[in-house]
């Protein structure tokens, strides 16, 4: 921008108050709309398609996800993580489960989950990245004082995020547990409003179906969401070699509002340490 960029925004800003002030609106750019149902219907053949009515989940998640990416400026980090010594510890952990007793017989007492120590590392990271860990209001920002992490789960129609509160305070094996009941309650729709709702962040998780990377929308009032995408082998260089390891690339998306770069930066830092040093998650 030079000198006469300013200049010429200052007298057509000047120009515009003065037309405002003597009774002329000032000139808003027009919102845009979507197509109408009418005419996306008209271009396509009748008889071609079948019209499915929205059920009012569907239509609550176009809402929301409207509502986000309308008034959330989204900012986003990408970095990948190695989990070669998360996959070896959650083996450690799932094979030393002691057994309980079921209806069925005996079973794990746990059964620990790649998503189940995201949940964990990224409430860990919240903690040690205080000030990530925010809401954004117009008068102030939310401070949150504990990790309340909200996870994606794919139900019939839609997706819902049941939450694990005081992720932060709960051991691996409470954050599975509790995640696997979430989970069932969500599909059959039985989980209480109080269930789902709030949260301080949230994880997406894709990499189950081979999903490399992607980017997520923040849920509000959620500030950051993690997209998770699939763990696989990939060459690496270390020390001037190439080695494999198994590295799984992790995407935040943060409220530029409340999360800025640096902050954003700095979490995803918090995160990648704690996933690549996973007995810090067992402290």
């Amino acid at each position: 921008m030079v000198k006469a960029d300013v200049e010429a925004a200052i007298a057509g800003g000047t120009a515009t108050a003065a037309k405002s002030q003597a009774g002329a609106p000032a000139s808003t750019p027009a919102a845009p709309k979507p197509m109408s149902d009418d005419a996306v219907l008209k271009l396509f053949e009748e008889g071609s398609y079948e019209l499915v009515p929205h059920d009012n989940m569907r239509k609550t998640i176009a809402r929301r996800l409207v509502e986000a990416k309308s008034t959330i400026p989204h900012f986003y980090l990408t970095l990948d993580c190695e989990i070669d010594a998360l996959l070896a510890l959650r083996k450690q952990l799932n094979d030393a489960a002691p057994m309980k007793k079921t209806e069925k017989g005996e079973a794990p007492a746990y059964k620990l989950s790649v998503n189940d120590m995201v949940i964990k590392a990224m409430a860990v990271a919240l903690m040690q990245v205080p000030d990530a860990n925010a809401s954004w209001t117009e008068s102030g920002m939310l401070k949150h004082k504990h990790a309340d992490v909200g996870v994606a789960v794919s139900i019939p129609g839609g997706l819902i995020t049941p939450i694990v509160r005081k992720a932060d305070e709960k051991t691996l094996s409470v954050i599975s547990n509790e995640m696997k009941d979430m989970a069932v309650r969500a599909r059959s729709r039985k989980l209480k409003p109080e269930e789902y709702q709030g949260g301080t962040t949230a994880v997406s998780n894709l990499g189950m179906f081979g999903i490399k990377d992607f980017s997520a929308v923040i849920n509000p009032p959620h500030a950051t969401i993690l997209a998770v995408g699939a763990g696989e082998e990939r060459p690496i260089v270390r020390n001037g070699e190439i080695k494999i390891a198994n590295v799984m690339t992790v995407t935040l998306s943060t409220d530029h509002r409340a999360v800025d770069g640096a902050l954003g930066a700095e979490l995803l830092a918090a995160f990648k340490r704690t996933i690549e040093n996973p007995l810090g998650m067992l402290v």
